[in-house]
């Protein structure tokens, strides 16, 4: 097999990395985020991709903690040690969308067309909003429930059918 084609994620960043400690552990989380999405941006098919600044939690990017923490209450989210190990991969899995390891597709949430960008080896997800101009990161988190991969799987596959109709 050519590894030309192969897929190598980036490496994952471990809270034991960091001998436990939380907040040097989230600074370096945090850095890396602002690296990837606020000093420079990721393109989608040659769009930029932005993050929503507001509104500030604590000072930091609302989308970073969209990515980092879970929770439905937008407000009482709690840190997610998997996502935040997961940091590198949302810019990752945007500037190579085009590798056959990831299914592609467009959904309607309300009024707002979506794209979805999904690796089942990893069972990573990345969410991007079409704007005008831009793309808006509008979530990224590992798919750990079996359910929700055969939802993605079925509307992918529903996506497909349509596009090819």
């Amino acid at each position: 097999m050519s590894t030309q084609n192969l897929l190598v994620f980036p490496d994952l960043i471990f809270l034991t990395d960091y001998n436990g400690n939380i907040q040097e552990y989230f600074n370096a989380v945090y850095q890396i985020f602002e690296s990837h999405f606020i000093k420079s941006n990721p393109h989608f098919k040659g769009i930029r991709v932005n993050t929503q600044k507001f509104p500030l939690e604590d000072g930091i990017h609302r989308t970073f903690y969209h990515i980092t923490h879970e929770g439905n209450d937008e407000k009482n989210r709690l840190p997610d040690l998997r996502r935040m190990e997961r940091i590198r991969y949302p810019r990752f899995i945007i500037e190579s969308f085009n590798h056959p390891d990831f299914l592609v597709w467009k959904n309607k949430r309300k009024n707002e067309t979506r794209v979805l960008i999904f690796n089942q080896k990893e069972n990573y997800l990345v969410v991007l909003g079409e704007r005008k101009g831009y793309n808006l990161l509008v979530t990224a988190y590992l798919v750990d429930h079996e359910h929700t991969q055969k939802k993605l799987l079925a509307e992918y596959k529903t996506s497909i059918k349509a596009e090819t109709a």
